[in-house]
């Protein structure tokens, strides 16, 4: 272990968190392509970050809004590597979420006007068949940093928020086009994440509440029974986080990795942990091979049962469940190490990976494309 990397495990075991220096180029981190490949792919019409990438029924991905004003939209065909633009959206969006529905069509929700800096109580849908988005809804409350996901009753449920005191909830009905509330979460929260368990419940964690110099982050998490339609507190995370992200594994446990505290990029974690939702505990299981945050819905299991970490920084890794170990990936996604920042990380039908946009500290928001081939393992 290099003298950099013990520094930054001795700030991690003091705060909870590696302090970023940015000044300092981290050594080469050691790689293989024994967990599969990164090759850039060219670049979308639009730069983009803050968007979201939806795999449609065809094969295709959906790309949506994102920072500088954007309510463009386009296509990326798998078969020919290409991006084509799509018609608009009916609002700028960035920081809004995405949900491919029964019906094959996509919802978008929230967010904030990338044009004047607004939140968003509006949504929409995507029609595949006709290229179109038609407004839907809307919700009852503003929403950007929410979060939205499908349960399995076909609904999907809508949480949380910037706004100061946004606890709230909502579910939408594909089948009505309409919002109902859904009770208010334990706790008010944005850039938090949002899992579905193996018995259909939604496990919430972490985020924050207020802005700037109020903002509170969370350690906390809850779990949303749709058959009950309440939200219980569950277990206590090992540490603070926000901007994190979370996946479920195929033993039923939800890895969470990164994020960050108050200090934002200066205070962004490499640590990771699992929650267990047989006894509602997290636990601490060591560090990723860099520190990632701001990278929500880049986490994902792969086919072979290991998961990928692709957003939030300028390399991906491969978590092993069976080992519980990080690898680094072969190929980068940035030289900042706080590369991809905002990015979106798609699993395609070919088992494949495309990832999408981004930005990085100092660096301007790329229209780059990236592919993540697995090995042949």
């Amino acid at each position: 272990m290099t003298k950099a990397s013990n520094v930054a495990l001795a700030i991690l075991a003091a705060t909870g968190s590696i302090t970023c220096r940015h000044d300092i180029t981290d050594p080469p981190l050691p790689v293989t392509d024994a967990y599969g490949v990164i090759t850039p792919i060219g670049s979308m019409s639009t730069a983009r970050a803050a968007h979201t990438a939806t795999l449609l029924p065809n094969g295709k991905v959906l790309i949506t809004g994102g920072l500088n004003g954007q309510a463009t939209a386009e296509i990326y065909d798998p078969d020919s590597k290409t991006f084509t633009p799509t018609s608009a959206m009916s609002a700028t969006r960035a920081g809004h979420a995405a949900t491919l529905l029964p019906n094959g069509k996509v919802f978008i929700v929230g967010g904030y006007s990338s044009a004047d800096g607004s939140d968003l109580a509006s949504a929409e849908i995507y029609d595949p068949a006709t290229g179109r988005f038609t407004p839907t809804g809307p919700m009852s409350a503003a929403r950007e940093g929410g979060g939205a996901i499908l349960l399995r009753n076909g609904k999907v449920l809508v949480t949380g928020g910037r706004l100061e005191g946004t606890r709230s909830a909502e579910l939408y009905d594909p089948s009505t086009g309409s919002f109902a509330p859904a009770g208010d979460m334990t706790t008010a929260r944005a850039a938090h994440t949002m899992t579905m368990l193996q018995d259909g419940r939604i496990l919430i964690v972490g985020g924050h509440r207020g802005r700037r110099s109020t903002i509170v982050i969370h350690a906390s998490a809850e779990i949303y029974d749709p058959t009950t339609g309440l939200f219980t507190a569950t277990g206590m995370m090992t540490i603070r986080r926000h901007k994190h992200d979370a996946v479920a594994l195929a033993d039923g446990r939800v890895l969470i990795n990164g994020g960050s505290d108050e200090r934002d990029d200066q205070g962004a974690y490499a640590s990771a942990e699992v929650y267990n939702p047989v006894n509602g505990a997290f636990v601490a299981i060591g560090n990723m091979p860099t520190i990632r945050y701001k990278h929500v819905g880049t986490s994902m299991l792969l086919p072979n049962g290991k998961a990928l970490l692709a957003g939030g920084a300028g390399n991906a890794v491969i978590y092993d469940p069976q080992s519980s170990t990080f690898s680094v990936v072969t190929g980068s996604l940035g030289t900042n190490r706080l590369s991809r920042l905002f990015s979106t990380a798609t699993l395609l039908s070919t088992g494949e990976v495309l990832i999408t946009g981004g930005y990085g500290l100092g660096q301007n928001v790329s229209a780059g494309a990236w592919i993540y081939k697995p090995s042949d393992e």
